[in-house]
């Protein structure tokens, strides 16, 4: 078969700070996240190790009796340490140029290249099927490492949760959740 990498951004928070937990329905998606992968095949289960992105897999983790592994390295994207009245507007420029950097934040190519130094040994690794959970700019920039053509407008579509399918072998990206 080939190697499949389920990315999953996590469930709705109560905000961005790395403690935000899940809301109510949060907690409930990340139950609906248990039935959407009842059919899928799960080895191992690595995230972000922010709170939202931990309380996102828990449920999963449990039914399946898989550990949860955090990596720093699928931690959000810091676009700027300012308050950006225009964010989304620095945002959607960050995905045009990948090496525009704000005050504090991080560029577009270096939140890709953390992001994708996980995926890289991931190929290399034994299991055949990882989830990873992380978080809507850090996993839309994976996608686009796959997928060029993938923007500011396709970051606006993506829901919490999400998931999409990364075959590396072949580059394949596609969306599964619905």
């Amino acid at each position: 078969m080939g190697k499949s990498i389920y990315l999953v951004r996590h469930c709705k928070a109560e905000g961005q700070s790395k403690e935000a937990k899940l809301t109510e329905e949060g907690m409930n998606q990340a139950q609906v996240l248990v039935d959407f992968f009842s059919e899928i095949t799960i080895d191992r289960i690595i995230t972000s190790p922010f709170t939202r992105a931990i309380e996102s897999t828990l449920p999963l983790s449990k039914a399946r009796n898989i550990p949860i592994e955090t990596d720093n390295r699928l931690s959000e994207r810091i676009l700027s340490t300012e308050n950006l009245v225009d964010w989304q507007e620095k945002l959607e420029k960050s995905f045009d140029d990948l090496d525009i950097c704000y005050h504090g934040g991080e560029s577009s190519r270096t939140a890709m290249n953390r992001g994708m130094e996980v995926v890289d040994e991931l190929i290399n690794e034994k299991e055949e099927n990882i989830l990873i959970t992380t978080h809507g700019n850090l996993m839309s920039l994976l996608i686009k490492e796959f997928q060029p053509s993938f923007g500011f407008n396709d970051w606006k579509k993506l829901s919490n949760p999400d998931v999409y399918l990364l075959e590396p072998e072949t580059s394949s990206v596609k969306r599964l959740w619905k």
